[in-house]
Formats: C-alpha cells, sequence, structure tokens
C-alpha cells in the first residue's frame, strides 16, 4: 500500500509535486502567468494567421476586403466585389478544406470550441487532446478567413484551455485545480484577443454556469488575463478594439434611460432565436446523417453563406468592421435600412450555417455583432421617426445592444458587460447598460435557453453531478 502511494505522489514529477504542495498565492501566482504566456502568444499566433489568411482568400481570390475594425486600421473596406462568382468558390473551398482537416486529425475541434472547453472543466479538465490546439486553429482560420460567419474567440479559448489541460495532465493537479487551470485558459484566451482582461477574468468565473460564480477563479483570472493581455498587446498594441466609443456621453435626464428597457426586451428576443436557430441548425445537421456528414454538411454550409453573402456582405467572416462602422451616425446612416433591420437574423442564419453545420470557429464574435446591429436598428428607427430621447449618435445603442444580447444569452452578463465597455472605451454607457442588460437577463432566465449548452446551473449541481459519476464509474 505504502508503494502505491509513493508512486502516485511521485506522478507528476518533481516540478509537479513542488507546484501542488506551494501555498495558494504562490502557486496560482506561477500557473496563472505561465497559463497566460501561452494565452497571450497564441491569441496573436491565430490573429495573425487568420487576418493573413482572410486577406489572401477574400481580398486576392475573391477581390473584396472587409471593412476593419479602428484597432485593425479602420477600413472602410471595398464598395463592391470584384469577382462576385468567386465568393461562394472561396467559401465552400475553405469549409470544405476546414472539414477535412477536423474529421481527419481531430473530429472534436469541430463546433464553436468554447462549449467543448466548458463540458471539459465539468467532466474530466486533462481529457483535452494537444492536437485540438493546432487543428482548431488552421480549420477555424480557413473557416473565418474564408468568409465563414464565426468569431476568433472559440479558437484562442480552446488553444489555450487546451494548454492549461495539458498542463494539468504533466502535474498530475487534483480535479479542483485542473477545473481552474482550464477556465483560466478560457477567459485568458477570449480576453487577449477582444483585449479585454478585466472582462476576461470574470468571464473565467461566470462562463461555466448559467446561474453561480466559480469565486476561487477570480484571483487567478486577474493575474492570467492581466498576462495575457500583456503579451498579446505587446505585439499588437494595447487600444480598445473599436476605439473609444461615445467615451464623452453623459446621461442628463432619467427618462431616456427607458429607451433601453426597450433595447434589453429586443436584445433579449434576438439572443433567444440566436440560440434556438443555432441548436435547431445543429439537431438538423446530426439528424440527416449522410455518409461523409462531417465533411459534406459544412461544405454545404460554406457554400450557402458564400450565396447569402453576395447579397449581404455584412454576413461574411467576424464582422467587426461593420460594428465599427455603425458606431458612427455617417457610417451607419451609409448602410440600408433594410440591410440595417436584417442583419441580426441574416448573421444568425450565416453563424448557424458555418457552425451549426459542424464548422469550425467561435460564436462569441458573432453574438456581438448580432447584438450591435439590435442596437443600431434601435437606434435608426428612433432617429427615423425623431423620437424623444434617443441620442444624436448611434455610438451608445450600438454598445448597449452587443452587451444586452449576448450577454443575456451567454449567461454571462456582468462579464460581457465590462468586456464590451473595454473593447469600446464606454465605461460611460453603464447606467443605461444596467437597465438593459438586467432585463434581458431576466427575461432570458426565464427561457432556460444558453448559446452554451454544457453550462451547469450552479456549483451545487455541478458538484453533485460529479459525485454520481465517480460513484458509478467502474
Amino acid at each position: 500500500m505504502l508503494e502505491v502511494q509513493d508512486t502516485d505522489l511521485d506522478r507528476g514529477g518533481r516540478l509537479g509535486r513542488f507546484i501542488r504542495n506551494l501555498e495558494y498565492l504562490y502557486k496560482w501566482l506561477l500557473l496563472g502567468v505561465v497559463v497566460g504566456v501561452v494565452a497571450g502568444f497564441g491569441a496573436v499566433v491565430f490573429y495573425l494567421a487568420l487576418r493573413y489568411t482572410t486577406h489572401f482568400l477574400l481580398g486576392y481570390v475573391a477581390g473584396y476586403h472587409l471593412p476593419t475594425p479602428l484597432v485593425e486600421g479602420g477600413s472602410p473596406g471595398s464598395s463592391h466585389y470584384q469577382r462576385p462568382w468567386a465568393l461562394p468558390l472561396v467559401t465552400t473551398a475553405g469549409a470544405l478544406v476546414s472539414a477535412l482537416i477536423v474529421a481527419k486529425f481531430a473530429p472534436e475541434a469541430s463546433g464553436h470550441g468554447t462549449d467543448s472547453a466548458i463540458e471539459a472543466i465539468h467532466t474530466d479538465p486533462r481529457h483535452i487532446r494537444g492536437r485540438v490546439v493546432l487543428v482548431k486553429m488552421v480549420s477555424s482560420a480557413l473557416t473565418i478567413g474564408s468568409g465563414g460567419s464565426a468569431g476568433r474567440e472559440g479558437p484562442t479559448a480552446q488553444i489555450s484551455a487546451g494548454f492549461a489541460s495539458m498542463l494539468a495532465r504533466r502535474l498530475h493537479l487534483s480535479d479542483a485545480d485542473g477545473r481552474i487551470l482550464v477556465s483560466l485558459g478560457v477567459g485568458a484566451g477570449i480576453g487577449a484577443i477582444f483585449g479585454a482582461p478585466l472582462g476576461g477574468a470574470v468571464l473565467a468565473a461566470s462562463i461555466i454556469y448559467r446561474e453561480d460564480l466559480e469565486y476561487g477563479t477570480l484571483y487567478p483570472g486577474f493575474v492570467t488575463s492581466a498576462t495575457a493581455y500583456a503579451v498579446f498587446g505587446s505585439f499588437l498594441g494595447f487600444d480598445p478594439m473599436f476605439g473609444y466609443v461615445d467615451a464623452e456621453y453623459r446621461f442628463e435626464d432619467a427618462w431616456p434611460l427607458l429607451w433601453f428597457v426597450v433595447l434589453g426586451i429586443v436584445a433579449a428576443a434576438v439572443g433567444y432565436l440566436y440560440a434556438r436557430i443555432f441548436y435547431a441548425t445543429e439537431a438538423l445537421t446530426a439528424r440527416l446523417s449522410v455518409p461523409g456528414g462531417a465533411v459534406l454538411m459544412p461544405t454545404i454550409g460554406g457554400l450557402l453563406v458564400g450565396l447569402l453573402g453576395l447579397a449581404l456582405p455584412q454576413i461574411l467572416s467576424s464582422g467587426y468592421g461593420w460594428v465599427q462602422l455603425a458606431t458612427t451616425k455617417t457610417g451607419l446612416l451609409a448602410i440600408p435600412l433594410w440591410i440595417v433591420l436584417v442583419l441580426p437574423i441574416a448573421k444568425i442564419v450565416a453563424t448557424s450555417l458555418s457552425i451549426g453545420t459542424g464548422g469550425s470557429g467561435g460564436i462569441f464574435g458573432p453574438g456581438i455583432v448580432i447584438g450591435a446591429f439590435v442596437g443600431a436598428a434601435v437606434w435608426r428607427l428612433g432617429d427615423m421617426f425623431h423620437l424623444p430621447g434617443v441620442p444624436g449618435s448611434p455610438g451608445i445603442f450600438v454598445v448597449v445592444g452587443m452587451m444586452a444580447c449576448f450577454g443575456s444569452v451567454a449567461h454571462a452578463p456582468l462579464a460581457i458587460l465590462i468586456m464590451v465597455a473595454e473593447m469600446t472605451g464606454s465605461f460611460s454607457v453603464v447606467p443605461g447598460a444596467i437597465i438593459a442588460v438586467g432585463i434581458a437577463s431576466l427575461l432570458m432566465h426565464h427561457t432556460k435557453v444558453s448559446i452554451y449548452r454544457s453550462q451547469r446551473l450552479n456549483r451545487e449541481t455541478a458538484a453533485a453531478e460529479r459525485l454520481h459519476a465517480a460513484a458509478i464509474a467502474p
């Protein structure tokens, strides 16, 4: 018996034993910095891979340049397609090659990634295979770079979560420490790619539950997210992603805050549709069960997205440049009204076709774009009819729409509120944001719908599930 115990203690080697025996503060300072450095470098590598892939596939081959957010130059993009016939070919080919890579090397890298990482946190934080990191990076760059509607946060979350899982496995950390470590990877990866370290830290503590926080993750989350942000910013800059949107806006009267009640209700409705349409597409894809479906279905999705993109180029790729244009009155009024009104639903459909069919990429980023144009649509209608209380610029509605729509459907309202405020430099919108995000979250809580299906209800139900799994394990 003594020999077994000694062998167990030796698992993870001297380094693992050293780290396991450290006090809480020093252990998480060390582990947080290590995971943060990897998350930051992973975000840099993926960001550059995605930028060059997009420039080649959409820019050089299809002859169309997407608008970019301010931190990437703020380009208005192309005014038309040079080779419109090439766009469906590019989106189809990108989806096909991406699906082939995933099916051949790591089938678990399909989908949006963050949900897989959350599931690993709750079941076995050590089981994420190392190859998933590389496969996810390459396949997502191909999907998004060819025009697939997806976000870049899912891949970065899975990159850093995969490294954290490997670290927990090699050091033979306890299950509790492994869960924290993988959660840190998720939050740091997303926080780094969006330049939102505080939001990333809070996200690490909140994204794994629908109605709770993992409080033990907060302190390590600050260390990990700050480190990842420092690494990412050292290479690509520290400016907010969308610049400073309505940073000087001030609420001078209370009654215009009623607009944020309206915005919260509309954002919750669209967020609900986002989750339902996305998972309906996923369920339909699974039911079809056609031969070679793991490759065929994402390819068909890529073709349909390319055809839709001919009419609505705003649905292509991540779409952050269109959000940038929508934050200013001049930029938003330049977009036809019908596009502003239909874009939230069109983006939901495009994301479902790109990722719900088995493609690789994130769903956080599209959720931000969907929410931004919910806010833009509300402002545009209010401005068109000269309704009282509507601000002179759409920026505040766009920012709050992002917060309310995705914060509610992700069941992480505080984290998303902070993250979007960091991405836009718009902490002055918080009074209105609290109203909209609060109403949207209450409505979404009543529906029991979440964009992340692997979330558990709270810490108690997650602990009970682990106890049950341990009891029935052979």
